[in-house]
């Protein structure tokens, strides 16, 4: 069954040229100009896969990714005439699966989107490596796995998909040290090329919502090594 693409940008070149290039390479594609039009079509029916415009008037690219990560795990990969690093750790951040920086040539993002699909089908298909169903307890900190949700005292700590994901492995593997690169690994794949440094802002973010709810338990940076979580 050919996979189903939405492409959401407000240029129309963009669009047709994306929309005519994929449908050439065996994808249904649907092409919308704006945010809302996109989430209109989402719940009509959720595509395979999003390429999803950062900059957009009314709601942004970002907006919808936050949205849309509230219910749905759908791969999105944006694209972006902007090229900051800060840029790019927010998009995968909120939970995209890739950032590609305009200009771009359509092959490219053929080759980003067959490895996006290979990592999404590698992690469907293989059983989980940590115990995920068991919750876990750790300091005054609860993970519910099942929720894939963190709570201090009842409270809740509002983690994004990916601060979640890098939390939960060193809570899984307390006490043990890992590098940027094993936890870039860990939480983005093996196929991502982005910079390792990405890892640095999302334990800035994680230490600073433990702070806020009061929690004692602190990730540690191993100097010249990475992190880990003391038990």
């Amino acid at each position: 069954m050919q996979k189903l693409i939405y492409v959401c940008d407000d240029d129309e070149n963009i669009r047709e040229l994306l929309s005519s290039y994929l449908t050439g390479e065996g994808f249904r594609v649907e092409a919308y100009e704006n945010g809302i039009a996109l989430m209109n079509a989402i719940a009509r029916q959720e595509p395979d896969m999003i390429i999803l415009d950062v900059m957009m008037p009314g709601m942004s690219g970002l907006d919808v990714c936050r949205e849309l990560r509230k219910s749905s795990e759908v791969p999105i990969i944006f694209v972006s005439a902007r090229h900051e690093t800060f840029d790019r750790i927010l998009g995968l951040e909120l939970g995209s699966d890739d950032y590609i920086a305009k200009p771009f040539s359509p092959r490219e993002l053929l080759a980003r989107m067959k490895t996006v699909f290979r990592r999404v089908g590698e992690s469907e298909a293989k059983p989980a490596e940590e115990p995920k169903a068991k919750d876990i307890q750790i300091g005054d900190i609860l993970i519910r796995t099942g929720e894939r949700s963190v709570f201090r005292d009842g409270e809740p700590v509002d983690f994004t998909i990916k601060e979640y994901e890098l939390f939960y492995y060193l809570a899984a593997n307390k006490n043990m040290v890992f590098n940027r690169e094993q936890l870039v690994t860990a939480v983005w794949g093996e196929d991502y090329e982005g910079d390792c440094r990405s890892v640095d802002d999302l334990i800035k973010r994680i230490r600073k919502k433990l702070r806020n709810v009061g929690s004692q338990l602190e990730i540690t940076t191993v100097w010249g090594y990475g992190y880990k979580i003391n038990a």
